[in-house]
């Protein structure tokens, strides 16, 4: 017999007992529709991990004392030392301090206390890929004239000019003593990361923060870049390695890059997917049984069928043949179904969380291949069982 007339025959037995044939390829169907969706849904979250640290710069590196960290790195920790960083550590392009602190600010009626305003070098725009709506971010100009200017977050600057002109006018930045600062841009919209809040956040150049604002005696964080051609964690190994040199502590700084973070949660959301599918892949072992169930009371059934095709000539290799394939094209069905039932759920889920769809192709090819090679490793002691049969006795049987 041919493969045509194989599935002829194997779906005529399907049809002949309907509800036996899905129930049995229920546990398959439910095996590969749960590996489906966990690799899909872990590929979809590793796919929004990523996006969501993207938007803090994937080469950027935020460098913070440590908590318990000694004096030698508070005292070490200034203005300068981001130079100092920039200069020595191998594969960094640019390092700038990040100081800031809260204060009320006000313009015309509209005033807000405990308002983030950030020290700011010029550089911090393009370490952490901070994309300008309007205006300008700051220069070196403003920084080396200690310009009383100011780039507003884009929720602060909502906030202050709900009409959106803020451009041009002039706020009032105080804690004691009211600064009066003018609007030179507005920084488009963009999800806190590494510490940051960039869109409630008020940014100054640093000598403007340090002379009207606020002295700045320490630095507790450095906002670095990794150079385009640099891996960005090896260059944050790199950071570790030359701040355990100077201080002889490992724990002394905490160096931290969205890269790294995103290595980390994918490594982590990868090995727990392995151990759902694989745990999911347990339903289809049990469905493999009820398989291999359902193909014995088959062949007892068939059994008058199995006499009369053997006594016109069928071989036992063709008996077993058959019955194989009955049992492969079972389960690759109800892997197919699975597969189905699998990706829709997925794509439920995918849409009420907000994530991007990412379907695993492999896993979808794995499954399907994996629920065929099920059916007929649990076929083959029925299919075996038939072959074997003496044609007379099952001629005989009733």
């Amino acid at each position: 017999m041919n493969f045509f007339e194989n599935f002829k025959l194997a779906l005529q037995n399907f049809t002949h007992s309907k509800l036996r044939t899905a129930l049995s390829a229920l546990g398959i169907i439910i095996g590969v529709m749960s590996v489906i969706a966990i690799t899909t849904l872990g590929g979809s979250a590793t796919g929004s991990i990523k996006d969501s640290v993207v938007g803090a710069g994937l080469n950027s590196i935020t460098v913070i004392a440590g908590r318990d960290a000694p004096e030698t790195v508070t005292r070490a920790f200034d203005l300068e030392f981001a130079d100092r960083i920039a200069a020595e550590v191998e594969g960094v392009g640019a390092a700038v301090p990040l100081v800031s602190s809260n204060f009320t600010v006000s313009y015309g009626k509209n005033q807000f206390d405990g308002v983030t305003v950030m020290a700011a070098s010029p550089e911090y725009a393009g370490i952490y890929q901070y994309p300008i709506a309007s205006g300008a971010f700051l220069s070196d100009e403003n920084e080396d004239r200690r310009e009383s200017v100011a780039v507003l977050g884009a929720e602060i600057a909502t906030s202050l000019f709900p009409d959106g002109d803020a451009l041009g006018k002039r706020v009032r930045i105080f804690r004691t003593q009211a600064r009066s600062f003018k609007i030179i841009g507005v920084m488009d919209s963009m999800a806190d990361s590494m510490g940051n809040s960039f869109d409630s956040t008020i940014y100054v150049p640093v000598s403007t923060y340090d002379s009207r604002l606020q002295r700045i005696d320490t630095v507790k964080r450095y906002g670095v870049t990794a150079e385009l051609d640099s891996d960005v964690l090896e260059v944050s190994e790199n950071l570790r390695e030359w701040f355990t040199g100077i201080f002889g502590d490992e724990e002394a700084v905490r160096v931290m890059s969205p890269a790294g973070m995103a290595d980390m949660f994918t490594g982590i959301t990868k090995t727990f997917n392995l151990f759902l599918s694989g745990v999911a892949a347990i339903s289809l072992l049990v469905g493999g049984i009820g398989i291999m169930n359902i193909m014995l009371v088959s062949v007892s059934e068939r059994t008058r069928e199995i006499g009369i095709r053997k006594a016109l000539g069928a071989t036992p290799r063709v008996i077993r043949r058959q019955f194989l394939f009955e049992a492969a094209a079972l389960t690759t069905m109800g892997g197919i179904l699975g597969v189905i039932s699998g990706l829709g759920l997925s794509a439920l889920a995918i849409n009420a969380l907000g994530w991007s769809f990412a379907v695993n192709v492999p896993a979808v090819f794995g499954a399907v291949a994996f629920s065929t090679i099920v059916g007929i490793f649990f076929g083959l002691y029925p299919a075996a069982r038939a072959s074997k049969m003496d044609p007379v006795t099952a001629l005989a049987y009733e």
